[in-house]
Parts: C-alpha cells; sequence; structure tokens
C-alpha cells in the first residue's frame, strides 16, 4: 500500500512539531541518516525535537560515559530541542529487565533486549507532547516508548526500518558473544513484525527491504525513500586510497577480508583506513591489526578529511544488509569507486554501467581493480557519473520532497479517521 503524492514546497509543515525519536548512536549510517530527516524536516519549514534513546542501560537519564560520548559526537543534529531518556541500572534489579531482557540477550537475543529496555526509558522532563503532530520513529525497537507518548492522544507515526534487524542480529551473533541455545532468526523477526505493524506508516531505505516488508506486513503501509546524507567534497589531487568503516559486525568482516586477502595484492598503493573499526580489528584480530596498522588512521570528527587526500573510494563489502551509508557517501564524493558488488545492495542500480566505478568480488580482482583505477586517473568530481547519480537518487532536496509528501498525506489522512 503507498500514501505517496506528488508535489511539495519548501513550506509544507510550516507550523508543525516533528518529533524524530531514534537510538542515541553516533559515527554510524543511522546516524547520518538520523541528521538528514532532522534537516529534511527543519527544510520543510516545521519545528523538530530531537529524543535520543540509549540502547542500554546507564547510572541516570543522560549520565554515564556513554552518554558524554554520543553528545560529543552529535553535535550535527539541528534539531530545535533535544532531550534523552534511557534505562537504569537500577531497572535491572526493580523490574523483570533482568529476565525478560539481559537473559534472553546473553542468547543473542538483541530484538527483545532492546524492546525491554526501551519500555522502562521515562517520558523526558518538560517534552510538550500536545504540541507534537508527527513522530518519526528510527528502528522497531524504538516503538514502546513511541507507544508511551501517544498515550493520551493518537499522534501519526511513520516509522524507518532502515533494515531489517533480525538479518543484522544474526550476524552480529556470528562475530559477538552469545551463550547456547541461540535464538533464531525467525524469533528475531517475529518481534521486529509486531512492533513495526503499530506504525502508521513503515519507510524503508532499501528497494529490498521495501518488497520484504510489504509481503510480511501486507496490511501495513509502506513507502520507499532513498536516504540522503549531506555530500562531502574531494580534494583535487589526492593520492590515498581510502576506506571509511565504524566499528560494527559487517565492516568487521568486511575490513579482515581486506586486510586479510587485498592488502598484501595492493602493493605500492597508499591505503588510509579511517573510523572505529581500527578498535574493532585491534580488539577480535590483534595480530592481523599489527601487520597493517600502519593503514589505520582511527576516528575523526571531519568526514571530509578523511577524503581531502582521496584518489579513490574503497567499499570492500562482504557483509552486512540494508542499503550502505558509506556507498551513498562515497557517491557523493564523486571520487573513483573500487567495490565489491554487494556494496551497492538494494539501490536498484546496475554499478558498472558507472564508469568510474570498478567492481570486483574476488580478492585478487579486488587488488587488480585499485591498480587499474589508479592508472586510470581522477577525472573532475564534481560532474563524475557517481557524483550525478548521487544529485538524482541521493541529494537532500530529492529526499526532503519525498518525505514532505508522506508526512503531509499521512497526518491529513489521520485527521479524517
Amino acid at each position: 500500500m503507498s500514501i505517496h503524492q506528488s508535489g511539495s514546497d519548501r513550506a509544507a509543515l510550516s507550523g508543525k512539531t516533528v518529533a524524530v525519536v531514534h537510538p542515541a548512536w553516533h559515527s554510524c549510517g543511522t546516524h547520518q541518516v538520523i541528521a538528514s530527516q532532522i534537516r529534511a524536516y527543519k527544510y520543510l519549514g516545521a519545528r523538530v525535537l530531537s529524543i535520543a534513546l540509549m540502547d542500554d542501560v546507564t547510572p541516570a537519564v543522560g549520565r554515564g560515559g556513554r552518554w558524554t560520548d554520543y553528545r560529543s559526537h552529535s553535535q550535527d543534529l539541528a534539531a530545535d530541542e533535544r532531550y534523552e531518556s534511557s534505562a537504569t541500572i537500577a531497572d535491572l534489579f526493580k523490574t523483570s529487565l533482568l529476565t525478560d531482557g539481559w537473559l534472553p540477550f546473553l542468547h543473542g537475543d538483541h530484538a527483545n533486549w532492546l524492546v525491554e529496555v526501551m519500555k522502562r526509558a521515562p517520558l523526558p522532563a518538560g517534552l510538550d507532547l500536545d504540541s507534537i503532530d508527527l513522530i518519526h520513529a528510527n528502528h522497531f525497537f524504538v516503538t514502546p516508548f513511541v507507544e508511551k507518548m501517544r498515550e493520551r492522544r493518537r499522534i501519526p507515526v511513520l516509522i524507518d526500518t532502515h533494515d531489517i534487524q533480525a538479518r543484522q542480529y544474526e550476524l552480529r551473533n556470528r562475530t559477538g558473544f552469545t551463550i547456547p541455545p541461540y535464538v533464531g532468526y525467525d524469533s528475531l523477526l517475529a518481534v521486529e513484525l509486531d512492533w513495526l505493524r503499530r506504525a502508521d506508516v513503515c519507510v524503508h531505505l532499501n528497494s529490498d527491504e521495501y518488497a520484504t516488508f510489504s509481503q510480511l506486513l501486507p496490511h501495513s503501509f509502506h513507502e520507499l525513500i532513498y536516504p540522503s546524507i549531506a555530500p562531502v567534497r574531494a580534494g583535487a589531487n589526492g593520492d590515498q586510497a581510502v576506506f571509511v568503516a565504524g566499528n560494527n559486525a559487517a565492516n568487521y568482516i568486511s575490513a579482515r577480508w581486506f586486510l586479510k586477502y587485498v592488502a598484501p595484492r595492493a602493493t605500492g598503493m597508499s591505503i588510509s583506513i579511517y573510523g572505529d573499526i581500527a578498535q574493532g580489528m585491534k580488539s577480535r584480530e590483534r595480530r592481523l591489526y599489527e601487520e597493517r596498522r600502519h593503514l589505520f588512521r582511527g576516528r575523526i570528527d571531519d568526514i571530509e578529511s578523511a577524503y581531502a587526500d582521496a584518489s579513490m573510494v574503497l567499499l570492500p563489502t562482504k557483509a552486512g544488509h540494508g542499503l550502505s551509508i558509506k556507498t551513498v557517501e562515497a557517491l557523493s564524493s564523486g571520487l573513483p569507486i573500487v567495490a565489491t558488488s554487494k556494496a551497492f545492495r538494494g539501490m536498484g542500480i546496475d554499478p558498472s554501467q558507472l564508469r568510474n566505478v570498478f567492481i570486483a568480488d574476488d580478492a585478487s580482482e579486488f587488488g587488480a581493480a585499485m591498480v587499474k583505477c589508479r592508472i586510470a586517473g581522477q577525472s573532475d568530481p564534481t560532474t563524475s557519473d557517481t557524483r550525478l547519480l548521487y544529485e538524482t537518487r541521493f541529494s537532500p532536496d530529492r529526499y526532503a520532497a519525498r518525505l514532505g509528501d508522506i508526512a503531509c498525506k499521512l497526518m491529513a489522512r489521520m485527521q479524517t479517521t
């Protein structure tokens, strides 16, 4: 089902208040999408509230190292007001969180753990629920908190799925600590679907997930909106092959493959690996990390500095689900890209048709493609095929227009029911 309508202008949401509810994450694709949501709603004239929810227990709401870390790395959220909430350590002992959430989590049940945590996150002090016209939620597990927000009145809710989280949890269980008996995909998915069906509209960022969720939840409204992120500008005379990655299970698997099988074949190449993935490699593959530690540049707050000296962008994607925000970021730079085909999952395009993209799924082919890309040289990034694709499919204007269409139609529909 679709509620899309054409036509949206810059003042489409003037006078409206939108609450963007999201996990308190930073330095990842989800954070970049949330920042884009807030910018889009502001562009459309709305007053925007950010409500960040910690995905773990904390000493107190807003207190502890994770909150300090989140605040210091989320200054790019241009919301008019920012709120925070979380379950607390005390909740483990004064509620059933330990038995209903933590014990299942030890067996890989990320879904129920996150749901139970969000059930115990209180509404922030000072949050004026009566002023909110629309809730834009991110990830199924924030829905228990959203349900609290609309206990008094039914505020319209659209939820960004980002991807099929059950698949991500399976991947995480392959690289993390769990004990038998293990929670399976079907059980994880059932929890996810149960909470998603409570939203008024499900928004999907990836054509594959749009098709899958439309089939799994046939009575829900579904929309496909390709995400947008702020474009990065490339330098003029870079000489580095750049790989940017946060510390998560999919990036760990991809980085390990690149370091173990590709890097030895890319001799003579100047390679820079940016992001928190260095921490993941150091803790999980210490020996391999030490062998290749000269390639790691660590975390950077200004992402454009990673691209300033880049001559090409590397996307050695071997795992992961959902649309890759790293790929959108690479497209926006306009630089040549060496990637596996999996890096372009869910985009509904043939990357081999892009003249400055080199696709290679085998390690030896990937290394050879890097050399070929270096020999080919760099054309003007602002007029490249990848930059054109970014402008036509992932630009902020296009994203805001689609989001405005859906939000306006949803609020109008809710007023008549």
